[in-house]
């Protein structure tokens, strides 16, 4: 496979301020998954902190399974602010995220990560206090790269993760509960649901602590 180092075309910085504000609320991988069925919502993941709660456009990463390398290039491709999304095809044999990689993607201003595969040095992690979601842990690490030979990265490409595609550029939004993926072209029309949710369950709560039954929420919205 041909090494591909795509630019990231990034969205709106005043959209992704904007999901980044929702962080303050609960669940808002939820939040923008209930927004939209366009929004992508991936579950089955690891933290390394239950509290950990990102927004930042998606730098993609695809690998191989038949051809896991480090992933360092990737790096000098991120701005302050990014996710990186990594697709390796279910494998988690091989870690391909770490503490060094940890360090550097913080010295970079990464937000944290998305590792479809296995990761090590987890405790590290944890004390850096970095935002990571993954499937598994293993010790070993993957090989480096041949010197001399083209390593088969293709960085910011379409990407599948759990069943769901992950362009470059679209929003992660991740927290405990899972990774939602917003596509920029519905950023706007999800913002404004959510807050709009928002402002339905605070009345549902209201009503709730007021005494109001299951049947009464009901009769009145439909569903909750």
């Amino acid at each position: 496979m041909k090494a591909v180092y795509n630019d990231l075309v990034r969205p709106d910085k005043a959209q992704v301020e904007a999901f980044n504000d929702i962080l303050r609320f609960y669940s808002p991988s939820c939040l923008v998954a209930d927004a939209s069925p366009e929004v992508g919502a991936i579950g089955g993941w690891q933290t390394v902190k239950r509290e950990h709660k990102i927004a930042g456009p998606a730098l993609t990463v695809d690998l191989p399974a038949d051809l896991l390398v480090d992933i360092l290039p990737v790096l000098p491709r991120a701005q302050p602010g990014d996710v990186v999304v990594l697709a390796c095809q279910g494998r988690v044999d091989l870690a391909m995220w770490g503490g060094l990689m940890t360090t550097l993607s913080q010295m970079a201003g990464i937000a944290g990560c998305v590792v479809d595969g296995a990761v090590r040095d987890v405790d590290e992690v944890r004390d850096l206090d970095f935002p990571m979601w993954f499937r598994s842990v293993v010790p070993r690490r993957c090989p480096p790269a041949v010197p001399g030979q083209s390593e088969p990265v293709r960085v910011n490409v379409p990407i599948e993760v759990g069943g769901t595609v992950i362009n470059p550029g679209d929003i992660v939004v991740a927290d405990e509960n899972g990774v939602g993926v917003v596509p920029p072209a519905v950023a706007d029309t999800v913002l404004a649901e959510v807050h709009e949710l928002l402002e339905k369950e605070a009345v549902v709560r209201d009503l709730i602590n007021g005494g109001a039954t299951l049947a009464d929420l009901l009769a009145r919205f439909g569903h909750i």
